[in-house]
């Protein structure tokens, strides 16, 4: 955080929920409050050789550590870069004989830098990583014992030459780590790769209906305004998605950062009404019926589970037209396990190439969503996106371009104009702009030279369907 930025925040105590950060002056949708790079960061363990281990995008060739030949690197400016961060883990790994989990690498990393620096206040962080929260004294039994596992691993892990901390030390990092590690994506976006510590973030108290998102791009996680914002405002950040019941949310908060989210949207159970929706009219369902579809919906939402993770994506797409016919006569539009289905069969459906079909659930997976979400919710825009692309590919190109144009216009707030995502989608948009015009002067000759175009290029597929659920904004061992 530069000394400009460290001026427009101001540090707080917020009323029932410790300290906060405020505004000190005024802002407007899509303002970069502040950027901050990682105080530490490690790659994921699945995808070490895959990915950047410093700028963390995802490239085909890396160079790899001629010592430890554990990290990789796009090329030797980030080799470089790297150094004062590999330096003692690069040695610590030949001397173990390989590297660990990334839990205990992100807390060696912390540990080496705090060796360098001291763990009180470093430049441009607002708060020290002594003073964040690790809510140790919460734990349950089974947390406890993962707690003491990865202490007595990283005790394995650690140098002995290197400067020796206490116990109850150890056990604060790994606490931090638990609540406040950040979950890092690729350049693009698209995929978590990695976790971090950022001190200042963790600053950022939740609501279910925040003013503010967290993107990360080019190396730092950037604090963005949604909309106006007063000075002496709170600044928000949703932890988990909105997707959820307030009680649901209010839950998943408790089990994942220890406290019971008391927001004006959970308190009064905002947009609940919605996310439960039953049909309406003469055929209104009876309350039996409604509970039956719901125990199918949440079956079938577990064999998809099953049969995603096994790649059998014929089988996904079976479970998912099954429970559309179970959900459609009885579940609303705004239902969220129609809702939840809908995603699904379209994000399938659409790596298989069935667009048509694909394209009718996502049209219908976004109007649904249209009227749950935030209008400038990242999720809401890169749904909005997929669905556009899933248009453009079935050759709906009116409906596709003005989804793609939605999605621009979310993500130019929630992303910024620089991020990649966001060059990608105004490419998109210029290109089915152009076709759209053709398409509106003469129909006939628009397809006879998309079909021409399209035998002359590799069909782009879309990626493969992760089985990752949204879990939230910060990173949680599982």
């Amino acid at each position: 955080m530069t000394p400009r930025e460290m001026e427009m925040v101001e540090v707080f105590t917020s009323e029932g929920k410790g300290r906060g950060l405020k505004a000190a002056k005024e802002f407007w949708a899509g303002d970069v409050i502040f950027a901050e790079p990682a105080y530490a960061a490690v790659v994921f363990d699945s995808l070490t050789h895959l990915v950047c281990h410093t700028c963390f995008k995802r490239q085909e060739k890396l160079h790899r550590c001629g010592q430890c030949k554990f990290a990789h690197y796009c090329d030797r400016t980030c080799q470089k870069d790297a150094w004062l961060n590999h330096k003692h883990e690069c040695s610590a790994i030949k001397a173990h004989g390989k590297a660990p989990n990334e839990n205990i690498r992100l807390a060696a990393r912390i540990m080496w830098r705090i060796e360098r620096e001291g763990g009180g206040l470093t430049e441009g962080c607002l708060v020290s990583i002594d003073d964040l929260q690790n809510h140790v004294e919460n734990f349950g039994e089974e947390e406890k014992k993962e707690l003491r596992a990865d202490v007595e691993s990283f005790l394995n892990f650690w140098p002995p030459q290197s400067q020796q901390f206490g116990m109850q030390y150890i056990s604060h990092i790994f606490g931090v780590i638990n609540c406040n590690g950040f979950t890092l994506s690729d350049q693009r976006g698209l995929q978590a790769v990695g976790v971090g510590v950022f001190p200042n973030l963790c600053l950022v108290n939740h609501d279910c209906w925040p003013n503010c998102t967290v993107i990360f791009n080019n190396g730092k996680i950037e604090l963005r305004a949604l909309g106006k914002i007063s000075p002496g405002e709170e600044l928000t950040v949703s932890y988990v998605d909105f997707l959820n019941v307030s009680e649901e949310r209010r839950q998943q908060l408790q089990k994942q950062y220890y406290f019971r989210c008391t927001c004006e949207h959970c308190q009064k159970g905002i947009k609940d009404d919605l996310m439960l929706a039953v049909k309406e009219g003469e055929n209104k369902p009876s309350q039996d019926v409604v509970k039956e579809v719901l125990q199918f919906s949440k079956d079938t939402l577990e064999k998809i589970s099953k049969a995603r993770s096994e790649g059998v994506y014929h089988e996904v797409v079976k479970l998912c037209r099954e429970c559309l016919k179970k959900q459609e006569p009885v579940l609303g539009d705004t239902n969220i396990y129609l809702l939840r289905i809908l995603s699904i069969a379209s994000e399938v459906l659409s790596y298989l190439q069935m667009f048509e079909e694909a394209a009718g659930y996502a049209k219908r997976m976004v109007d649904g969503y249209m009227k749950i979400y935030h209008p400038n919710n990242a999720q809401l825009g890169m749904a909005v996106m997929r669905a556009g692309v899933t248009h453009w590919h079935a050759s709906l190109i009116e409906a596709g371009h003005g989804m793609i144009c939605k999605a621009y216009a979310i993500l130019l707030v929630t992303h910024g104009p620089t991020h990649p995502i966001t060059k990608d989608l105004e490419v998109m948009r210029v290109q089915s702009e152009m076709e759209l015009r053709m398409f509106q002067q003469n129909e006939f000759m628009y397809y006879k030279m998309r079909e021409a175009a399209l035998k002359n290029q590799k069909i782009q597929v879309m990626p493969e369907p992760t089985n990752e659920a949204s879990s939230g904004l910060f990173h949680t061992k599982q």
